[in-house]
């Protein structure tokens, strides 16, 4: 069992920046491949970044060379800088681990608001 809690959302102007982070329990995180997700109201839920467990990293086109995704083994936690916020990229923030086994576990989520 893995337990994910993000924090760091709110809101923010166009143009601000926000850096959420995932604290996760419960196995081996560095085995982890880890992602966050969004989902905007009556859209569905979309990737965002991904990094695995040796640290490769994917991004949505629509937030490449915007947005990064880190992450900290000893801290048991990841991380998304977003910069160049814009109002599109207001949803709540979800994220997600993906165990050795493939196992998939989510966090609550947490709401970023972008005001223009």
């Amino acid at each position: 069992q893995v337990q994910l809690v993000e924090s760091g959302g709110g809101l923010v102007q166009a143009g601000d920046s926000l850096r959420l982070s995932c604290a996760a329990s419960g196995s081996i995180f560095s085995r982890n491949a880890m992602g966050w997700y969004r989902q905007a109201p009556g859209k569905q839920r979309e990737l965002v970044a991904a990094i695995t467990s040796s640290g490769s990293t994917d991004y949505a086109d629509s937030v490449k060379g915007r947005f990064t995704i880190s992450r900290d083994n000893a801290k048991n936690t990841v991380y998304l800088q977003m910069n160049s916020l814009k109002p599109e990229d207001t949803a709540v923030y979800y994220c997600k681990a993906r165990t050795y086994r493939n196992w998939d576990y989510w966090g609550q989520g947490t709401q970023v608001t972008v005001s223009s």
